[in-house]
C-alpha cells in the first residue's frame, strides 16, 4: 500500500467511523473506485484503533467514572447500584455478541461479506431501518434506564456491523432508538460499547499486518494516526448535531450511495470484488520448491512479446544395419560389421577380421601388418 492510499483511507476511516454510514463499507468502495486493492479486514480493524482513541479522549471523564466506579463496586456493594458501575457490566455484556460472532464468521468477514453488491444492499436496507427508527420510535429513555436486556439488545445490533455496509454506529444507534433511547444517549452508549470490541479486534489483527496483507506496517500506522485525528473532530461535531437534528440526512446519503454502487456494478463500471483478488489470502499458497521439495514447473506458454525458443531436437539414434554377406550387425560409427564371436571388426574387402584402432580410425591388415583406412570409398 502506498503512502497516498494510506492517507486517503485514513481520512475516509476518520470521517465515516462515527457517522452512521459504515466506515468499512466506504473503505471498500473508495478502494474499488480508485482501482486499489482491497485494504483488507486487518487494515480496517487496526485503523479503527485510532478512531477509538478519539472516543477515549472525547469521553475521558465518563470513561474514567465508569472504570473507577465499576472497579470499586467489586468490593463495595453500595456502589453496585450506581449507573457508572452498572454501565461497566452492560458494556461487558453488550460486547459478547460481536466477539463470538466475529470469531465464528472471521473467514466470511474477510471474503464474501466484502462483495460490493452486499455492501450496497446493506447501505440501503439498514439506512431505511435507521430512518424508520429515527422517525417513528418513541425515544423517551436515557442511559439511567439501561438494564441487562437492553444492554444485550444494544450488543446484538452492534454485531451486525461485522458486515461491511451496516455501520457499527448506525446499527447500534438504530437498535438503541428501537429500544426507546433518545438519539444522544443512544449514540453515546454506542460509542462506549464499541471500545472493547474495536480495541480487541484491532489488537487481534495486528499479527496480520505486514504478512500476506496488502497494507504493511508503515501504511497502517499512517492511516491509523490520520483516522484518529479526523475522528475526534467528527465525533465532537456529531454529538452536537444530533442534539438538534435527525439522522435523515445520513439515511438519504446511504440509500443514494447504495443505488450508485449497484448501478456501477450492473453496468460493469465497478468490479464487485473491487480489487479483492489483488490481495493474496493466507490460503492462496504458491507451490514452490520450498514447499514441495521439487522445482516448480515452467510455464509452457511463452511470455507475450517474446519469441519462443526453438525446442532442442534429440539427436537421431543410428539405426543399425546388417552386412548382407556375414549377417553381422554393422557398427554405424565405424562402418564395419563386428564378429560376435571374436569381437573383432570384419573387413568385407579383405574378407577377414582385422584389428581396429578407435583412436586413429585405422585397421591393421592381419597378413601384411600394414595399417590402412577401412572406410568404404563413396
Amino acid at each position: 500500500m502506498s503512502l497516498l492510499e494510506a492517507v486517503v483511507l485514513g481520512l475516509v476511516q476518520g470521517l465515516t467511523e462515527f457517522l452512521p454510514i459504515s466506515s468499512s463499507g466506504h473503505l471498500r468502495v473508495v478502494s474499488a473506485f480508485f482501482g486499489w486493492p482491497d485494504p483488507g479486514a486487518a487494515f480496517t480493524a487496526v485503523s479503527q484503533i485510532g478512531t477509538e482513541l478519539a472516543v477515549v479522549i472525547y469521553f475521558r471523564q465518563r470513561i474514567w467514572a465508569i472504570l473507577s466506579t465499576w472497579t470499586r463496586s467489586l468490593a463495595n456493594r453500595e456502589l453496585r447500584g450506581d449507573i457508572n458501575a452498572r454501565m461497566g457490566w452492560y458494556v461487558i455484556l453488550g460486547s459478547i455478541p460481536i466477539v463470538v460472532l466475529g470469531l465464528l464468521l472471521e473467514d466470511q468477514i474477510e471474503s464474501v461479506f466484502r462483495d460490493l453488491r452486499l455492501v450496497a444492499l446493506n447501505l440501503i436496507v439498514f439506512g431505511v431501518f435507521l430512518g424508520l427508527a429515527d422517525r417513528y420510535a418513541r425515544k423517551h429513555r436515557d442511559l439511567e434506564e439501561l438494564n441487562v436486556p437492553r444492554g444485550l439488545g444494544f450488543g446484538l445490533f452492534q454485531a451486525l456491523a461485522l458486515i461491511p455496509g451496516v455501520s457499527r454506529s448506525g446499527g447500534t444507534i438504530t437498535g438503541g432508538m428501537l429500544l426507546g433511547f433518545n438519539r444522544k444517549d443512544a449514540a453515546e452508549y454506542a460509542f462506549l460499547l464499541a471500545l472493547p470490541a474495536v480495541f480487541g479486534s484491532g489488537v487481534y489483527k495486528l499479527a496480520d499486518i505486514g504478512g500476506d496483507e496488502y497494507a504493511g506496517w508503515g501504511a497502517t500506522m499512517v492511516g491509523t494516526v490520520i483516522a484518529g485525528v479526523i475522528g475526534f473532530v467528527v465525533i465532537a461535531w456529531l454529538m452536537r448535531f444530533i442534539s438538534t437534528h435527525s439522522f435523515m440526512p445520513f439515511v438519504y446519503y446511504r440509500v443514494g450511495l447504495g443505488i450508485v454502487i449497484l448501478a456501477l456494478v450492473s453496468w460493469g463500471a465497478l468490479d464487485p470484488q473491487g480489487g479483492a483478488e489483488s490481495q493474496q489470502s493466507r490460503s492462496d499458497i504458491v507451490v514452490t520448491e520450498e514447499t514441495t521439495g521439487q522445482e516448480p514447473e515452467e510455464d509452457s506458454e511463452p511470455a507475450a512479446g517474446s519469441s519462443p525458443e526453438p525446442a532442442e531436437e534429440p539427436e537421431p539414434t543410428p539405426t543399425p544395419s546388417v552386412d548382407p554377406v556375414t549377417g553381422w550387425e554393422i557398427d554405424p560409427e565405424v562402418g564395419l560389421p563386428r564378429n560376435p564371436e571374436t569381437g573383432l571388426y570384419h573387413d568385407p574387402e579383405l574378407g577377414m577380421d582385422v584389428d581396429y584402432d578407435v583412436s586413429t580410425g585405422l585397421a591393421t591388415n592381419p597378413v601384411t601388418g600394414e595399417q590402412y583406412d577401412p572406410s568404404p570409398l563413396d
